[in-house]
C-alpha cells in the first residue's frame, strides 16, 4: 500500500489490522469519488463503494474489478478527534457483529476509513425506504436485533465501550442480513484506551455534534450525560416491529414522537395489532411479538436504573426466538 508518515504519527494501530493507502489510491478505487458510488452520508462523512484486489487489497484500476469496499470520505467539519477514535476502535477490537476496518488515510485535510462492504446497507433503508420493509421478515428482523444486541455486548463486555450512536442508520447488514455496528466516532472508552477514559465527545459539544438527538435517552437530553445504549435499542426495537421511524412530522401531530403515541398500544396483544407494521402482513407469531412489546417497554422506561442491562436484552431476545421457533414448529 501507499504509506504515510503522518498517519503512523498521529494514530496507533494493529499494523496487521490495517492498510495504508495514498489518496490517489482511494481516489481510483472509488471512481475520483463518483457521485454514483456513494452509498450513504451521515454528519461523519460520505461513504463510496469502491473496489479493490481480493488477494493484496490493492485498489482496483477499473471500478467493478475485484471485491467491494465501503469508503468513507470525511467532511469537512469532522474534528480528527472523531477520526482518531473510530480508527483506533477499529484497527483494534474484531467481532462478527462490528463493521471490520480494512484500511485509512489521513493527510491534514483529509480523513478516509476504508470498511467491508456491506451488500444489504442499512437497516434504515429496508425499513424506510425504497419501497418499506415489506421484504424484511419477522424472523429476519429478530435476527437483526439478536446480532445488534451481540455487538453492543461485546463493546460493554469485553472493552468497556459506550457506543452512544445506536440507530437504524448505524446498523449494517452483509449478504445474510447479519448486522454489524458501524461508525464509531461517537464511542467512549472507559480505561483501556490511548485517549483520556472520558475519550470522545460528551455534555454539550456531542449534543452539538449529534445527527439526531430522537434517539437519545432522557437523561442524556437533560444533563448532555449519556449512559449506555439500552433506550436507543429500545427506539430501535419499536422502529422494526411498526416500520415507522422514531420522529417523522409527515404524520398526524400526535404521532410526531413515536415512543411517545406507541407506548400505550404496547401493553395488550389486541392493542399491539394496531401499530404493528403492516408490511409483515399478520406472519408473526403474537407471543412472540408481545414480548418483543415488553421487552421495549423495559428499554424505554424513564429512569435508566429501571432499564434492563444490554446483557439482559440479549438474553430477553434468545428467549423471544425460542418462543417464535416453537410457534413455526405447532
Amino acid at each position: 500500500m501507499g504509506n504515510s508518515s503522518s498517519s503512523r504519527d498521529h494514530i496507533l494501530l494493529d499494523e496487521h489490522a490495517a492498510d495504508i493507502y495514498t489518496y490517489a489510491q482511494l481516489k481510483r478505487a472509488t471512481g475520483n469519488f463518483n457521485p454514483r458510488n456513494m452509498l450513504r452520508e451521515n454528519c461523519l462523512g460520505r461513504v463510496y463503494k469502491g473496489w479493490v484486489d481480493e488477494g493484496t487489497l490493492a485498489p482496483s484500476s477499473k471500478n467493478g474489478v475485484g471485491i467491494p469496499v465501503a469508503v468513507r470520505k470525511s467532511n469537512p467539519g469532522q474534528r480528527l478527534l472523531q477520526w482518531q477514535v473510530e480508527a483506533e476502535f477499529l484497527g483494534r477490537f474484531s467481532h462478527p457483529h462490528i463493521v471490520k476496518l480494512l484500511g485509512y488515510y489521513r493527510d491534514d485535510k483529509q480523513f478516509l476509513l476504508v470498511y467491508e462492504y456491506m451488500h444489504k446497507g442499512s437497516l434504515e433503508n429496508h425499513l424506510f425506504r425504497n419501497g418499506g420493509a415489506g421484504h424484511l421478515s419477522w424472523k429476519t428482523r429478530l435476527k437483526i436485533a439478536i446480532g445488534a444486541a451481540q455487538g453492543l455486548v461485546f463493546l460493554y463486555t469485553n472493552k468497556q465501550v459506550m457506543y452512544r450512536s445506536f440507530q437504524t442508520a448505524m446498523i449494517l447488514l452483509d449478504k445474510d442480513f447479519n448486522a454489524k455496528l458501524s461508525d464509531f466516532g461517537r464511542v467512549k472508552f472507559q480505561g483501556h484506551s490511548r485517549f483520556s477514559t472520558d475519550v470522545g465527545i460528551d455534555g454539550d459539544q456531542i449534543i452539538a455534534d449529534h445527527p439526531d438527538l430522537f434517539y437519545a435517552p432522557p437523561e442524556y437530553v437533560a444533563t448532555g450525560h449519556y449512559s449506555h445504549d439500552v433506550y436507543s435499542f429500545g427506539l430501535v426495537l419499536l422502529e422494526m416491529i411498526t416500520g415507522q421511524r422514531v420522529f417523522d412530522r409527515t404524520r398526524p401531530s400526535q404521532q410526531f414522537n413515536l415512543a411517545n403515541w406507541a407506548k400505550p398500544y404496547l401493553h395488550k396483544k389486541d392493542t399491539l395489532k394496531i401499530i404493528m407494521d403492516p408490511n409483515l402482513q399478520g406472519q408473526y407469531p403474537i407471543n412472540a411479538a408481545f414480548e418483543t412489546s415488553q421487552l421495549i417497554l423495559k428499554c424505554l422506561e424513564y429512569s435508566k436504573t429501571d432499564r434492563p442491562s444490554i446483557n439482559d436484552v440479549l438474553q430477553a431476545l434468545e428467549r423471544i426466538i425460542a418462543i417464535n421457533m416453537a410457534s413455526q414448529e405447532q
